[in-house]
């Protein structure tokens, strides 16, 4: 069976050589010290930083797709993620619906506020799910609920889920901690060392 997303001998200045298969559905759990390269392997995957190495979605590599479709089904959610205009609505081409907004504890008024005026874990929220209105075929996650109290986090983890099981999403989840892990069930854990040169 073809993988979702296929990394193969992927290298940057800063990580790599990096490797894994990503089946439909699957989800691969990326943790190391910092410095380690995490949040620039997702960026090199993604597009956004030179990279030397193969990817390829479905089969089909990186390069035979405009830079942005293949960012649009290969979607990254940065640790930060970047604002442009004063209103959260505004961010949005189509506003998520209110059940969209409920399952990740939110409240439809929060598209009204200005993006200044809004919590750095409901800023990660909406990103989410302004993300998702992309309808990616693969998640590229960098700390999602790194910002999130205990219930939110549960949120999103069960959001990512549900998008796993029923739409086959890929997922690469760029976390810490062990017990979040443990919940998550990755189908592999990749150790980025420290050196920036290997992977476990």
């Amino acid at each position: 069976m073809i993988p979702r997303l296929e990394v193969r001998d992927l290298r940057g200045p800063y990580f790599g050589p990096v490797g894994f298969l990503l089946p439909a559905g699957g989800l691969v759990f990326v943790r190391g010290p910092s410095g380690a390269g995490k949040s620039r392997m997702l960026r090199a995957i993604v597009d956004l930083d030179p990279s030397e190495g193969v990817v390829l979605l479905d089969g089909r590599p990186r390069e035979s797709f405009p830079p942005h479709v293949w960012r649009r089904l290969v979607g990254l959610l940065p640790a930060e993620p970047q604002w442009w205009a004063d209103r959260a609505a505004d961010h949005f081409d189509r506003q998520p619906s209110g059940e969209a907004l409920a399952a990740l504890g939110l409240e439809p008024e929060v598209l009204q506020r200005p993006v200044a005026g809004l919590s750095s874990g409901e800023r990660q929220r909406l990103a989410l799910l302004r993300l998702l209105a992309n309808r990616p075929r693969v998640l590229l996650l960098d700390e999602p609920t790194a910002n999130l109290d205990a219930a939110n986090t549960r949120r999103v983890e069960q959001l990512i889920e549900a998008l796993r099981t029923k739409q086959g999403v890929g997922v690469v989840w760029v976390g810490h901690q062990t017990d979040q892990m443990e919940r998550l069930h990755p189908d592999r854990v990749l150790e980025l060392a420290a050196a920036t040169r290997s992977v476990a």
